[in-house]
């Protein structure tokens, strides 16, 4: 498995049209992304302005590939208007024994 979350801080005034663009990249990574097994945007109660992402991908080639879809290139491409910074992306690895399923655990 491969996982990442990415944290955005979303102008004042801009939250509807940011989650609009997520929404609508969401549909598409819904639609077309068999290797995308978790896409979740989430809301952080102590921080309005954030959203953060937990993205996880069956393997290193299925995130490429997310990488490389219209949708996907279309948000990218957009984001930014709506962002008072830029993102800040961590990159996860599992911890041995610590997940459910064989392909939460790394094992296809």
């Amino acid at each position: 498995m491969f996982a990442l979350v990415v944290r955005f801080t979303v102008l004042p005034g801009q939250h509807a049209a940011f989650d609009a663009l997520v929404a609508d990249t969401i549909a598409g990574i819904t639609a077309g992304e068999p290797g995308t097994l978790v896409y979740l945007s989430h809301r952080d109660p102590q921080r309005p302005d954030d959203r953060v992402f937990y993205e996880c991908y069956a393997d290193e080639e299925a995130f490429a590939a997310h990488e490389r879809t219209d949708h996907t290139r279309r948000f990218l491409a957009l984001r930014s208007q709506y962002l008072a910074t830029e993102p800040a992306v961590t990159f996860l690895t599992p911890v041995p024994g610590s997940a459910v399923g064989d392909s939460a655990a790394g094992e296809r």
